[in-house]
């Protein structure tokens, strides 16, 4: 049974009253990590083995005059029942002020040929859409990328901390998918 069959047999079991019901998790204190909690990682060796895991790269946008969007390869879905998908940003994003405002996003899936793409959207402080195609996503009008791989038109459904960076869960309102082809992927600091 693939990942996909066993999750929807996970649901069936639970909507079936066989299970015991499932209670939500008290929320986490809200706080600053300590010095004294900090776990003795060097950062350095840090990113060069967590760099061995290859992540596909997403360009994540919102609405907005003028619209917003950064790249991020720290994306995955979440749950079937409710459709839920999840991407990881820094505290420090001066992109993610503006697309918590708009309340909504897009998830856009590049395609291998789209590294360039990718590299805009990388940098801070530029007009990251001038030159770039896309219209907007059918629920949300966020910006939907030209030629990506796939797409998903979400609300943020709620925001976690964690460490230095945020955890964005988003409900699916809309998806699709795009021309076809190889994924772009990232792995040790390049793309493949």
């Amino acid at each position: 049974m693939g990942q996909a069959g066993m999750a929807e047999a996970a649901v069936r079991y639970l909507r079936s009253g066989k299970g015991r019901p499932v209670e939500a998790l008290p929320r986490p204190e809200l706080r600053c990590v300590r010095e004294d909690e900090r776990a003795p990682v060097d950062p350095a060796g840090f990113r060069r083995v967590l760099g061995e895991f290859a992540t596909g790269v997403t360009v994540i946008t919102a609405p907005g005059t003028p619209p917003a969007g950064f790249a991020c390869q720290s994306f995955s879905s979440l749950s079937l029942d409710p459709p839920l998908v999840a991407f990881m940003v820094g505290r420090t994003s001066t992109t993610w002020p503006r697309i918590a405002r708009a309340g909504v996003f897009c998830v856009n899936v590049l395609s291998a040929d789209q590294g360039g793409l990718c590299r805009a959207f990388a940098v801070s402080g530029a007009d990251k859409f001038a030159g770039v195609a896309h219209d907007p996503a059918p629920a949300t009008g966020a910006p939907r990328l030209a030629g990506t791989l796939a797409w998903i038109d979400c609300t943020i459904h709620a925001v976690h901390t964690g460490g230095d960076h945020l955890v964005v869960v988003g409900r699916v309102a809309a998806l699709g998918t795009g021309e076809g082809g190889a994924p772009l992927l990232f792995h040790r600091g390049r793309f493949l």
